[in-house]
């Protein structure tokens, strides 16, 4: 059983990271050409889009989702839009810090949502899928909604992996080696972390199993 110690989601990485994925929706909605209303609501399904299924989908708590009662997620993709509006052009200058607060966010909203999974009485494998849903499902909201076939999809640098690294870690630690909620956490964050830096240094990358050609004759 995990811990009855929760882990508590430090408040600078959990909105740093929705900014972080908000931003992301904002420099989609820049290259298609959409106004401020589509690029807010862009912003809005990258930045929180994966707390949302994670919540409305899987886990459906008394209350409504902290996502929305709390003020905070809405304005911080609010100013993710203003950025995004304001600076696009240049945001790609912080690329390298958007990318650091994006695999810290990574490891967070896996083990975050696997966490709440496994509070919720979901079985481990479906904690599994649900946190690294939570990790990764505002980038796939995004590309469903702008009718683009999604990146985690198709071949490319390892990123749901290491978010799929991230969940199995705080399972690992929390349910096999009873560590508490919070420790174990923190580790898979580090882990997830690391793995994602080495995959951006390293350029590790997935293949694809087979030639489309093959599967279609």
């Amino acid at each position: 059983m995990i811990s009855n110690h929760a882990f508590q989601l430090p408040a600078f990485i959990d909105l740093g990271a929705t900014f972080a994925f908000a931003l992301t929706g904002t420099l989609a909605a820049i290259k298609r050409g959409y106004d401020i209303v589509g690029m807010f609501f862009l912003a809005l399904a990258s930045g929180i889009g994966g707390g949302l299924i994670r919540d409305g989908v899987f886990i459906q708590g008394d209350g409504p989702t902290p996502l929305l009662s709390d003020p905070r997620y809405i304005e911080v993709v609010l100013a993710a839009t203003v950025a995004g509006a304001l600076f696009g052009r240049h945001i790609t200058r912080f690329r390298r810090l958007i990318a650091v607060i994006d695999a810290l966010g990574l490891g967070a909203y896996a083990a975050f949502g696997t966490q709440k999974s496994l509070q919720s009485g979901l079985a481990v494998p479906a904690a599994i899928l649900v946190g690294v849903i939570n990790a990764a499902g505002g980038g796939l909201l995004r590309d469903i909604i702008t009718g683009e076939e999604p990146l985690v999809f198709k071949p490319g640098q390892f990123y749901v992996l290491t978010a799929v690294g991230g969940a199995v870690t705080f399972v690992f630690l929390s349910v096999t080696l009873e560590v508490a909620a919070t420790p174990a956490a923190l580790a898979a964050i580090a882990v997830t972390f690391v793995f994602r830096a080495l995959a951006i240094a390293f350029n590790w990358r997935t293949t694809p199993v087979g030639p489309p050609s093959e599967l279609s004759a």
